[in-house]
């Protein structure tokens, strides 16, 4: 495996899996949401496949209606403190919103989770879209979509000071001198900015990681610049090879004119597998969780994304003609452009367009047997369109048994994947330098 790059592999975990109907079928928990225990098994498993990382999804606002699907979901910065305990080498990821908090608070929770897990925190950067959001922060409706970018670009940039406000070594726990720290290895934040005005040092000392790795899941313009100058992981959405190629080279060449080494950013597209022995099996089973979808509650779903009224979504026709442009989205741009593209170019009726968001909202579904999908894991990779993947098991906990016990020994056998981890740390995963403490902040006043 020595000079072989290697496959980067995340486990999205959603409570009882992607498909939209999968707590519909007999052997889900709809309570699974909110078991503490569920979600441990869940990452002792993506750990005992040498998985770099397990990630959780957020969003500060109650989506849909309640009587169709579980939504109900534990605040994920607390759920990773409650998995750290039961895992060792694992990374977690969880998100959080820079328009709906405040530098100081995110630095000081991702510092703490990054010291709780030993160097294994990392923080999925979202500028969260919707109006429904807003008003749960006082707020009449959400920011331009340009200026949750603006206040997210001064929010990480905050937040990198106050991590770096402890030098490594400012730690000195001299007993006999009766000195437990050097008062001028921690430095002010000291930032006046548009956004924010943030004196202090932080009250968490410099982290295992130095800074907990970044990652970042946008993929409209201002997205993309700004996974160019921040991210350290990307999570994207394709449903072709073509378009993941197109989105990989664009990326890598933004991160590069942003003054980066594109390596140091790993694309991480989205992936449902829909895994059994035969392919025929897996395709009745993608058509049986299909069969649980519930119409008119996805089509509501879709009319939101759309931003269209749900009566004007005729089940059995295509999606109209005068729908908005992707400039007048002001929420998820780049998922709104990947449904319209692939409704028109599959010439799809919103019941089929359904079916195949039901899997993973967007992201591309695949089944078959597991050298089937360890071959389109492969086929991507090497094509230039991946450093590795997201992976969406539809049905939890079973889709992630049969990824990790079937799938991961191929890759393994391919070379393409670690039989062991290399380091203890999530930037050890994904074989990232530890930021240093470059620049001199003002000490703290005497």
């Amino acid at each position: 495996m020595s000079g072989q790059r290697q496959l980067h592999l995340n486990a999205f975990l959603m409570s009882t899996g992607h498909h939209e109907a999968s707590w519909r079928l007999p052997e889900s928990d709809s309570r699974a949401g909110t078991d503490v225990a569920h979600f441990q098994r869940l990452a002792q498993t993506a750990e005992r496949g040498k998985l770099d990382s397990i990630f959780f999804a957020d969003s500060p606002v109650l989506h849909g209606d309640v009587t169709q699907r579980p939504y109900g979901s534990l605040e994920p910065t607390v759920l990773l403190v409650a998995i750290a305990a039961v895992t060792e080498r694992i990374g977690l990821i969880a998100t959080a919103s820079t328009t709906y908090n405040e530098p100081f608070n995110l630095a000081r929770r991702f510092a703490s989770i990054d010291q709780i897990s030993g160097g294994r925190a990392g923080w999925n950067v979202v500028t969260t879209a919707g109006d429904a959001a807003a008003k749960n922060f006082s707020r009449a409706g959400q920011p331009a979509h340009s200026e949750r970018y603006d206040r997210a670009a001064e929010f990480l940039d905050v937040t990198r000071k106050l991590w770096d406000s402890w030098d490594d070594d400012a730690i000195v726990g001299d007993k006999a001198a009766g000195v437990w720290a050097d008062n001028t290895r921690v430095h002010q934040a000291n930032h006046h900015g548009r956004h924010f005005q943030v004196e202090g040092a932080l009250d968490v000392p410099r982290s295992p990681q130095g800074h907990p790795v970044i990652v970042q899941a946008g993929s409209s313009e201002n997205g993309k610049d700004f996974a160019a100058r921040y991210a350290e992981a990307v999570f994207t959405a394709h449903q072709t090879l073509a378009d993941a190629q197109h989105f990989y080279t664009d990326l890598k060449q933004r991160t590069a004119a942003a003054g980066r080494d594109p390596e140091t950013i790993k694309i991480l597209p989205g992936i449902v597998p829909v895994i059994a022995s035969t392919l025929k099996e897996a395709q009745r089973l993608e058509q049986e969780l299909d069969h649980l979808i519930l119409p008119e509650h996805a089509r509501n779903q879709l009319a939101g994304v759309l931003r269209v009224p749900a009566e004007s979504l005729k089940l059995d026709a295509p999606l109209p003609d005068d729908l908005p442009s992707e400039d007048a989205i002001e929420g998820a741009k780049s998922r709104y452009t990947l449904i319209v593209n692939l409704s028109r170019r599959e010439n799809l009726t919103v019941r089929q367009l359904i079916g195949r968001l039901g899997g993973g909202r967007g992201h591309r579904t695949f089944a078959g047997t597991p050298s089937q999908v360890a071959d389109a894991i492969q086929e991507w990779f090497e094509a230039g369109a991946a450093d590795g993947f997201n992976i969406m098991p539809p049905v939890l906990p079973s889709g992630l048994d049969i990824f990790v016990d079937q799938v991961v020994p191929i890759l393994q056998d391919r070379g393409l994947f670690r039989r062991e981890y290399q380091g203890r740390t999530l930037r050890d995963h994904f074989g990232l330098a530890q930021p240093a403490t470059t620049r001199r902040l003002e000490p703290l006043p005497a």
